[in-house]
């Protein structure tokens, strides 16, 4: 029904912003990093979603169209309302999100406030056909693609897989690469960007 609203900030509240749009101004509630990362007269765009129950209507919004799309789908898993949504949202960006989906953890999506382990794997169980997480998943291997037990090295592995696709190159592309690599003496995000460079 409401696409975007585009305008200035007119107050900012605990979870939700005034955004002047001309003759009227629209409550919506965002993401905590919208609240401390803007101000009062700032311009801002979001793509909004508008949720109606019986009692309410009430508008989210979000800087990104893959931010909306994410919290489109967290909203069809059992037990995860909108504010529950954006609280996931708020704690993790949607990349983020998108590993913990493709190496079924759990433990990292159970951080978010407000969302136990049951519910964590719920979101992986549905979601991982669903979200175009841009990775090849054998949905009967949970094994990270790195196979690697240790987070550390997952870490710098992610970073440099994010790095690339801010260069342009496709999350699927990188990470079929990134399963042919031998990246055992890599230490660093840039020794693992280096190495994929060279296999691309």
């Amino acid at each position: 029904m409401i696409g975007f609203v585009n305008g200035e900030i007119e107050d900012l509240y605990e979870d939700q912003i005034l955004i002047d749009c001309g003759f009227m101004g629209y409550n919506i509630y965002v993401c905590k990093n919208v609240i401390e990362n803007y101000s009062i007269g700032d311009e801002l765009k979001l793509y909004t979603y508008l949720n109606v129950r019986e009692d309410a209507m009430n508008l989210f919004g979000f800087l990104s169209k893959d931010e909306l799309k994410i919290f489109k789908l967290l909203i069809t898993v059992n037990g995860i309302g909108p504010k529950g949504a954006l609280a996931v949202l708020t704690t993790m960006s949607p990349n983020d999100l998108r590993f913990a989906i493709f190496k079924d953890d759990a433990k990292m999506i159970s951080k978010v406030p407000g969302i136990g382990a049951k519910t964590a794997q719920k979101v992986i169980l549905e979601l991982k056909d669903k979200l175009d997480i841009g990775f090849d998943v054998d949905n009967n291997n949970s094994q990270s693609i790195y196979d690697y037990n240790n987070s550390e090295k997952d870490d710098i592995v992610d970073e440099a897989i994010q790095a690339l696709v801010a260069l342009g190159y496709t999350q699927k592309e990188v990470a079929k690469i990134v399963k042919g690599c031998d990246l055992s003496m890599c230490s660093t995000t840039e020794d693992v960007i280096k190495v994929v460079l060279k296999n691309i």
